[in-house]
Formats: structure tokens, sequence, C-alpha cells
């Protein structure tokens, strides 16, 4: 049964003020994002607005949270859909930093955050695995190293390439490096390398 009432503007306004905080990181950066821009942009008080959420680190871990779903759904194909992501973080500085700084942060177990990374980085290495060991069987990836231990490294050089891109944005080329590590030392053919796509607004 679809939920009513209370319950049901209760969680449309709090996926309104999470993807008005996606717009304002995008927009403002990691540091220059505030809690009351982001209340101000859904019409609410910065106490309006963490009546929604328990605290500022739980709404930043949710906000991390549906920037991955909305990544997730751009291409069926999960690698596809990583470089997607890298295309687009290299043009959304304050996400990058958010995500980078969240994520170190979760690594404590009373953190907000560390289960969902947990378990986002159990669900993306479950997806990651299951779409390289296609590849292997289709001759099309190496076999070299397990999927599990390849989606592993993958998302390593992903999550890397985001700090090493933050301390010298000029210098690093997060899609270059992405492809280079795909095609140099997993891909043993040119059928497995993800489609380019149109950059997202």
């Amino acid at each position: 049964m679809a939920a009513r009432g209370p319950y049901r503007k209760g969680e449309r306004k709090r996926r309104e003020i999470l993807l008005a905080a996606i717009d304002v990181f995008s927009r403002r950066g990691y540091r220059n994002a505030s809690i009351r821009e982001i209340a101000d942009s859904v019409g609410l008080t910065q106490a309006g607005l963490l009546h929604y959420f328990p605290s500022k680190e739980d709404l930043f871990v949710e906000v991390v949270r549906v920037r991955d779903e909305l990544d997730e759904a751009t291409s069926g194909d999960i690698v596809e859909a990583l470089r997607i992501a890298i295309e687009h973080n290299a043009r959304v500085e304050g996400l990058v930093h958010l995500f980078v700084t969240v994520s170190a942060e979760a690594i404590d177990e009373g953190h907000p955050g560390h289960g969902y990374f947990r378990d986002r980085y159990a669900h993306l290495i479950g997806l990651l695995g299951d779409r390289i060991a296609a590849g292997q069987r289709e001759g099309l990836v190496s076999d070299a190293v397990s999927p599990e231990m390849a989606a592993r490294l993958c998302l390593a050089v992903v999550d890397g390439l985001q700090v090493q891109w933050l301390l010298d944005p000029e210098g690093v080329d997060m899609v270059a490096a992405f492809d280079a590590f795909w095609e140099g030392l997993l891909a043993t053919g040119s059928g497995s390398r993800p489609r380019s796509s149109e950059p997202r607004a």
C-alpha cells in the first residue's frame, strides 16, 4: 500500500532537500555550501531542515546516497555507469569533495554513514564482479584475476582518482586514467570498453 498523509509529504520534502543539497554542493563547492543556503532553497529554516535529518552528518550521508542512486541509473551497464559518473564528477568538485570527506569519516563504526558505505561497496563489487565475469566468459576481459578482485581494484582506482583530482584538478584526467586502467589491465578486446555518453548537465 502506498504511503499517505504526513509520512508521504515528509518523504517528498526529504527528497526535495536532498536534491537541493546536491545542487548547492555542485554550484558552491563543499567549503562554500551551507545548511542555511540548502534550507533557504526549499523554504525552510536551518532548524526546520534538520527536523528531517537527525544531524548534519546524516544529511551529508543521504546526499551521497542519492548521488550514487542517480549515477547508477545513468546506464544498465555498471562499467559504463562508472565512466559516466567520472565524467560528471569532473564538473562538480563540491560533490566529489563531499563524497571523499564523508566516506573517510564513515570508517568510524559510530558514524551514521558506516553501514551505508560498507553496503555500498558490497553492492558495487557484486555488480562489477558479475559484469567482469560475463566479460571473462566472452573473452573480452582478462581472467588474470578473479572477478571480485578485479572489481575491488576498479573501485580502488575510481576512489583514488577522486582524491588525486581534488589535490590536482588540472593535472589529473580521471576519465583517461579510468580508461587506461580498464583497457590496459583488464580488457583483452575493444568490445569490453564502456561506451562514451553525452555528459549530464
